[in-house]
Formats: structure tokens, sequence, C-alpha cells
């Protein structure tokens, strides 16, 4: 078996004559020489180099000198070397350090003392042990505590030996006494631990005999306590009173530690409320107290496990966690606000509103440089109080209606989401919000926000008031018409800019969250039109339009019809309604001949062109069947948008609570039956060894058994001298490889190493090492890998040995090893305005064209589903009936926290086959580039070989660009891509 090494230093390999270096300086009197060469021979023996006869030198020349320093290099020396033989017999030579030890530990300075004691605590050898027995023992009444805490800790490692009790039969009645009458907190502390660990009956005696002093106790002891009591009552779990009570006086101590550590205690050993309460508040103390971000993060993840567990007991605790609002984190105060909506209940929801909405108001100052996205967060979460509890959205709409013009695209838009929503689901609220809308409709200047006012406009203007009120605002906010002038030269020219001074009233919101009407003077600055004067008090559509933003256009000529239709329901006068028409139809052709001409620098596009030509011909011809499928369809449309993302959310809560924690068959832990030595079921779940198992790949059940052999990869050819196969793990963060070798020869194979190299952002941990391997034998190699991003990385290498005839080195090529990047992704689930905010900031996409036998959109769009690991984020409704093109959005994160984003847009072309493009973007290059080559081989559903994988990302390299232009990274990768083996070069020129 490899020896385990407990210190690992990197240092170049020596030469023979650095050995010859390291012995000369040690022979001088030189100590800063002998320093040099000490810190040289330490890391050459721990990087795997033997130097001959140098423990003799040492033991002449290193272990009389007095120097502090020198020594303590010693023992290091003394710890890294073997002690024992092949047989494990201490080596004779070992005889010679005894009495040099034995002399430190009578040593007059106290830090010689304290650091053999401390190196006497890494020694496993009873024959060295034995004879500094009664010296370590004088030690235990040192003056100095540093001697003392170490003196200790050796009693306690000796104890441990397996001869340990027969070299110390009295050691736990001695640490005993010790404890009795020590002074220093960190030598206390380790009595304590000695006891707790070797004589756990003596701990307990003496926790219960000194229990009105626990509170006076330094922290270190009092975290070993806890340790005790957590150990103790899992054994005994009749005994939890006393030791409860301990735990809920340590609650009262300074330490913050101690007092974290009481409440994690408690959770973990009772159930009842009252406990449940104590760690409630006592988290909550501890976040308000903290100002560390990372403590605070900490605390809240246990106040999230509380939750989960105990919820009707944390609902009251809920105004407490929102103090921590407070904190200028917004990672913090995301964690916060998820809490605390888990945990709204009728009883605290009005509280909880008031509290957002001051939070809100804070954010009006403009302070802080990110007020803008915590601003978001609240309405977010008021939003989602809103849809849980319709009875306060009446008491928060008309407050956030404020923000509508906020600077901040992404609070804006969150904000008319919320009015659109709200206004479908609480009819009472219907007319009260369009009217606060229209009436702050001029202070929207995001495009997008306007087009989804513009849409609860001319879905909910259903009176004849608001109807007209409707078209007037809208006419207002695009200005005085034509848009543009002609010269008499025939030439489009832009006239001086306008301004003018304008007095507007709004509702200002008081820090207690009324209302109050102030008055202000702003100069508004009109785009440039030739021949426009106006007295308007804002042109906010007019000023988009004219950015060439002709989206807006055909939604404003959408919006202008329906009203016009709905006009024509509510209004008896018909001559009003053709005169209104007759305005409309003005102002949706001189959107068309904006967009025709060349006043702005890019025309119109054919989409929104067609969709205004089809508004005119709805005007000038209004017949019933499409007057009902524009006033009744696309509202019909919303309400089953909606009932959708209910029942989604309905069936998510109904699948987290069916989540069982135990499984039919786990086994049962009788722990009662269980000998004194033997391990609860608990103690096994605070064990890691399962853990590291599983993540190797070692742990497997039954039932894996074939999926293992399944992953099993062969690396050389059955006619080879040597085969090699190997099984690959891939645990988040690393990649294990358990390689088995086999000389398939009669001779005996010499120096036998595995050698490997990595491509992509993979990392070799360790390079194995050298073996020797008898004629038809086999062995099992480990190598670990690390990895450090989503990308498909190749594992290439050599299997190199040496034969007893032959001196030369024999070489045996590897297979590669592709590690899959659907080990690193699994699907996820995002909202449709983050999903199109990543969407718009990501910076790399790599467009795929598909090219597939699959006929039919849908079963086409199932298998990228399948191949990828995402998730279809496009309801099923929407992707519902036949029309020949399939649009679907895909997300899944991986292992390090990236976002992958997918596009899938088919058609189906007219000899049945079908056309289109499969998009990916992502932050990070890697994601989008191995994505692409992966759906590029799936997508057909073919085997490829290794060669053609590398050509398709060679291919794929060329067509993936930065979006905004960043071509540095593509260069550095290009460059990378210079390394990969001569035959893959050859491919590629």
């Amino acid at each position: 078996m490899e020896k385990s090494c407990t210190l690992l230093v990197h240092f170049d390999k020596g030469t023979p004559a650095l050995a010859n270096e390291i012995k000369e300086a040690l022979e001088g009197h030189d100590d800063s020489a002998k320093i040099d060469a000490m810190k040289k021979a330490v890391m050459l023996l721990l990087n795997g180099e033997t130097i001959p006869k140098l423990f003799i030198t040492i033991v002449r020349y290193v272990l009389p000198s007095e120097d502090h320093t020198v020594q303590k290099l010693l023992l290091v020396y003394l710890e890294i070397i073997d002690r024992t033989d092949s047989k494990g017999k201490v080596l004779p030579e070992m005889i010679l350090i005894c009495q040099n030890l034995r002399n430190n530990l009578q040593h007059p300075n106290e830090y010689i003392r304290g650091v053999t004691l401390r190196f006497l605590c890494r020694i496993n050898e009873t024959e060295i042990i034995e004879p500094l027995i009664p010296s370590i023992l004088t030690n235990l009444d040192h003056r100095h505590p540093f001697v003392r805490r170490n003196a200790i800790l050796a009693v306690m490692a000796i104890y441990k030996l397996p001869q340990g009790e027969n070299l110390l039969i009295d050691a736990p009645e001695m640490i005993e006494k010790v404890l009795s009458i020590e002074g220093d907190q960190s030598a206390k502390r380790n009595a304590f631990l000695m006891l707790f660990t070797c004589a756990q009956d003596h701990a307990v005696n003496y926790l219960l005999t000194h229990v009105d002093r626990v509170t006076e106790w330094g922290e270190l002891l009092q975290m070993v306590v806890l340790d005790l009591i957590r150990k103790v009552c899992r054994v005994k779990r009749g005994e939890k009173g006393k030791y409860i009570k301990i735990i809920i006086s340590l609650l009262n101590v300074p330490s913050s530690a101690v007092i974290f550590e009481c409440a994690s205690t408690l959770v973990s050993l009772s159930s009842a409320p009252t406990a449940i309460r104590a760690a409630g508040n006592t988290y909550c103390q501890l976040l308000l107290s903290q100002s560390d971000n990372n403590v605070k993060l900490i605390v809240l993840d246990r106040l999230q496990e509380l939750k989960t567990l105990h919820r009707d007991i944390m609902v009251d605790m809920i105004m407490d966690i929102l103090r921590a609002l407070s904190s200028p984190n917004h990672d913090i105060r995301r964690k916060t606000l998820d809490i605390a909506l888990d945990l709204i209940t009728p009883r605290n929801i009005n509280e909880v509103v008031l509290t957002l909405k001051k939070e809100v108001v804070k954010t009006q100052s403009g302070e802080l440089e990110k007020d803008g996205e915590y601003r978001q967060m609240l309405i977010q979460s008021i939003h989602s109080c809103a849809v849980k509890f319709p009875e306060v959205a009446g008491t928060v709409v008309h407050m956030l209606m404020d923000f509508l013009g906020d600077s901040n695209v992404a609070s804006a838009m969150d904000v008319i989401a919320f009015v659109r929503e709200i206004i479908e689901t609480n009819p009472k609220l219907r007319v009260s919000i369009v009217t606060r809308l229209l009436d702050t409709f001029y202070q929207i200047r995001a495009a997008r926000v306007c087009s989804c006012a513009l849409w609860i406009i001319s879905e909910y203007c259903l009176s004849l008031s608001e109807v007209e009120n409707g078209i007037m605002t809208i006419k207002q906010s695009l200005g005085d018409l034509p848009f543009y002038v002609a010269s008499e030269e025939g030439e489009e020219k832009k006239s001086q800019v306008n301004s003018i001074t304008v007095s507007s009233k709004r509702p200002a919101i008081l820090s207690d969250g009324t209302y109050a009407t102030q008055t202000a003077a702003s100069e508004t600055v009109f785009p440039p039109t030739s021949g426009f004067q106006s007295t308007l008090t804002s042109v906010n559509l007019r000023s988009l339009l004219l950015t060439g933003d002709f989206f807006l256009g055909a939604v404003v000529a959408c919006t202008l019809t329906k009203l016009v239709l709905r006009l024509t329901e509510v209004q008896t006068v018909k001559s009003e309604v053709n005169r209104v028409c007759r305005q409309v139809l003005l102002i949706v052709v001189s959107m068309i001949q904006l967009g025709q001409s060349s006043f702005l620098p890019h025309p119109i596009d054919t989409d929104s062109y067609d969709r205004i030509v089809v508004c005119v011909r709805m005007l000038c011809n209004r017949n019933e069947e499409m007057k009902n499928i524009w006033l009744k369809c696309c509202r019909e449309s919303f309400v089953q948008m909606l009932v959708e993302k209910q029942l989604r959310e309905t069936e998510e809560l109904k699948a987290k609570a069916l989540v069982s924690h135990a499984q039919p068959d786990d086994l049962i832990d009788f722990y009662h039956l269980k000998s004194r030595k033997g391990m609860s079921q608990l103690e096994l779940e605070d064990e890691v060894q399962d853990d590291l198992k599983r993540a190797t790949g070692e742990f497997i059940k039954e039932g894996d058994a074939a999926n293992k052999l399944n992953r099993i990869l062969q690396l050389t050819g059955f006619s080879d001298p040597v085969y090699a196969e190997a099984y690959v793990t891939v645990h988040h963060y690393d990649i294990a490889l358990d390689v088995t070798v086999i000389n398939r020869t009669k001779e005996t194979l010499q120096n036998l190493c595995l050698e490997l190299a990595t491509m992509g952002d993979l990392k070799l941990v360790e390079r194995p090492q050298n073996y020797t391997l008898a004629p038809e034998t086999s062995k099992q190699i480990k190598a670990n890998i690390k990895v450090s991003s989503t990308e498909t990385g190749v594992i290439f290498g050599n299997l190199v040995y040496e034969t007893s005839n032959v001196f030369e080195r024999n070489v045996v090529v590897l297979n590669d090893i592709h590690i899959d990047i659907m080990d690193y992704i699994s699907p996820a689930v995002c909202s449709d305005t983050a999903y199109r905010n990543m969407w718009a900031e990501f910076e790399w996409e790599n467009k795929v064209a598909v090219n597939t036998v699959i006929q039919d959109e849908k079963e086409f769009l199932d298998h990228i589903i399948k191949s990828t690991n995402m998730k279809c984020l496009t309801p099923p409704s929407a992707l519902d009936g036949y029309c020949g093109f399939l649009a679907a959005n895909l997300y899944a994160k991986s292992v390090f926290g990236e976002d992958a984003l997918v596009n899938v847009s088919v058609e189906k072309q007219a000899d049945g086959k079908l056309s289109g493009y499969i998009r990916i973007r992502s932050k990070t290059q890697g994601i989008a580039l191995s994505l692409g080559d992966k759906i590029t081989l799936k997508q057909k559903g073919g085997p490829w070989s290794s060669k053609e994988v590398e050509i398709i990302s060679i291919v794929e390299l060329a067509t993936l660009h930065p979006k905004k232009g960043n071509n540095e990274d593509q260069e550095k990768e290009c460059g990378r891509r210079e390394g990969l083996p001569q035959t893959f070069l050859l491919l590629k020129w």
C-alpha cells in the first residue's frame, strides 16, 4: 500500500552533487548553512528521493546543535524518514535518537521541550516511546503552559496507541488530577479533550461535578464540552434533559462561536418547540450582531434548514429575520427574502408587506450604487406576496406603479409584469389600476415597459371613458403629426431641438408609506424633428419611435386598433367612432411613412411592417370574426398562461412535499442492541468514509454493478504486451481514474509508470509512482484529476516500462479518454425575465445548423432535450398544435454555477425535412463550444470516432464568436488548440 503523506511540498529533483553539498553543509559549523541544508534534505525526502548515509551525518553534526531552528528541522526530518524496516521492526539506529529526545525533554528551554513533545504525538513506534515516558510525565508539572499543554497531548497520543493502555495504565486519573488544578485555558482544554477521547466516563463525571461553572470556562473548553454532549446524548438518549440544560445555559456566554455551536447542538438533539425556538432566536441574534458577511450567510443557511424542518415555529421569527435586510450585501438580502417568503401566513402578511414597502422607499434615495438591483428584488418579493395573498395587492400595486419610469429597466419590467398579473387576477382593482397607469404612462422611458403597458391599456380599458382616455394618452405620447417634414428640395431635414418647461404633479411616498402631492418643474427636450412645435407634457413614445424602434411602433398600432374596435362596442355615436378611426389611421400610416423614409438610419423591419399593415386593414374592414380574435382570443391566451403558471407552481410544491427522507428498504438501526464500542447510525452519518468511497467510485450498490461495467474504457489493444482499462468516476470537481494494468508477457516489467496528460480545463493532481509488475499479474493504479470549468476535456497518455533484457524504455500509447460535459450540467429552472436578461448579456454564442433524419419537430425537440440533459422552459401549451414551425428555450446549470442557454428554432420544409438552427449562449467559451459539439454529435444519433470529434471541435471553434467583440479569448483558445496531437493537426491543415 502507498504510504500516507501528511505534508507535500513541491521541490525540483536534485542531482548527486546536491546530496554532496547537503552533506558538506551539515558537517560545517555555520548554523545558517545547516538550516538551508536541512530544508533541502527534507524537501528531497518528501518528493521521494533517497539520500544514503545522511542519517549518520545528521546524528554526528546536527544533533548537538543548540540552534532552535535546526532542532525544529531535525524533528521534521525524523518525522518523515522510515523508522522501521520492511517487517515493521524499529531500525537499530533509532536508538541513537532516543537519548537526544530525552535530553530535549529535560532541556532548560521551554520551546525545545514543547516542540519535542509535539513531535512525539506523531510517533507510533512503542520502542521509541517507552523509554521516554518518565520524561514526558515530568513535563505535566512544568512551570510554562506551552510545555504542559503539549505534554497532555503527548500523553493522549501514547494512550491511543495499540499498547498505550499498558504503557500508561493510570493516564486518565493522572490527567483528571491535572485538569482539576490547571489554570491555563488551552492546557485545560487539552486535558478535557484527552478524557473525552480516551476515558469518556471521567470527562462526564468532571462535567457534571462542575456544571455550575461551565459558563465561566474558556471558549476552547466549552467547544469540547459541546462535542462531549453530542456524543453522550447519541448513546444515552434518556439523559438528554440534564445536558440540554447545560446547552441552554451556554447560550448566554459572550463567545459567538460557542453560541452558534450551542444552537446547532440543540437542533441535532431535540425537536421540542422550546429548543427549536431557542436555536432560532440565537441564529437571529447572530445574524444581527456579526459583521462578517460569510458568517451571516452560514447563519442564514441554518435558518433555511430550520424553516424546512420546523416551519410552524419559525413563522413567529419572520420579522427578526427580515432585520437582516439592513445589510448592504445583496447575497444576504436575497437569501433573507427567500427565507421570509416561505414563512408568510395570513397573520403576518400585512407586517411583511409594510416592511418591504419601507425598504422600497429607502432605495429611492439613490445613495448606493446597486439600489436598483435591490429594488428589483423587493418588487419581486412583493409580487410573490400579492400572488399568494390577493387581499394585500391593492395596498402595494399603486405604490409600485411609481417605479414604471425607473432607470433600472429590469426593475420597471418586474413592476409592469406584476401589474399585468394583478389586473387579471383581481377584477376589483382593474378600474383603479387602469386609471393610475394612464396617469403615469408619461413617466415610462423603456421600450419593453411601454410595450407591456400598452398591452394592458388595450385589454383592460373597457368603459367609454377609459377607451377615450387611453387613445388620448397614446396620442399625447406620440406628439404632433407628421413625425418628419420634407423640405422644398425634396430632402428630409431635421430642425432645431425644442425644449419646454413642464410643471407636473405626482404623488410622493413618505417614510411611513403614506402619500403626499408634490409639484416639480422639469425641462422636456423633444427629439429633433422638422417643423415640430408642441406644448405636450410628454412624448416618450415619439422619442422611442424616432430611434428606430418599430417593434414598439407595431405594438402602438395594435393597441390603437384594439381600442377603436372596443370603441365600436361602447360608443353609440357612429360619427364619433369614424372620427377616432380616421385619426388612428393617420397615426398608423405616418409610422409606415417614417419607417420607409431615409430620415432614420435603419428602415422598418418586415415583421413590424406586416403587423402595422394588418392593423390598417382591420381598421378599414371591421368584420365580426376578426374583431372577436383581436378582443377575446389574445386575452384568453394570457389567462391560460397564468393558469399554467399556477399549475406548475402547485405541482412543484406537491413534488417537494412528496420527497421522502427515508426509503422503505433502509436499514433500521437498533442502537440498544449494539455493543458499547459500537457506533450508532447518527455517528456513522458523521463519518466521511462512505462519501469518499462514493466520490471515488469504490462504494457501489448491487444494482449499480452493471452500470460500472458500462463505464469501463479500454485503453490498450488485446495484442499489446500490457493491457490497460480504466473506470472513470466524475464527482463534481474531481475525476477519479481507476486503471487496471495487466502484464501479459512472461517477463518482469520494471519501472512501470502511467504517464497522463490533459487537454482542456483539467489538471492532474499528482504523478503516479513507478511499479514492478511480475509476469501475468495485474496492478490497480489510481489517478486523480481536478476540473476547473465545464468543458469537454481529453485525457491521454502512455504506459512506460523497462524489461530485464532490454534496457531501453518501451512505450504503449493509450486511447484517449473524453470527459463528457453531460457529467457537469443538470436541468434547471429560471424565470422568463431572467432567461432573456442572460441571453442579452452573455458574450459567447455558438450556432449549430439542424441536420437530422428526424422529420417531426416535437420528436426532434425531445431528442435534443434528452441528449443535452436540459430543461425545456417553454410551456407545453405553447408547443401544442401544428404549424410547421417550432421554437423552444432550454436551460441548464453546471456544478460550477455556470448557466447554459439553448434556443431551438426548427422549420419543416416542403420535402418533409427539418431545417433551422440551435443557438447556444453562455458566459464562458467552454460551455458554448462543448455543448455545440455534443448537439452536433447527438442530433444525428450516429457513432463518431475521436478524430471526427476533434474535426468538429475545430469547425465549431471557427464559428464560435464573442457577441461583444472580445477576440482575445478566442485567440487564446486557438492557441490552445495548437497543442492537439499531431494526427489532429494534420487533419486540421
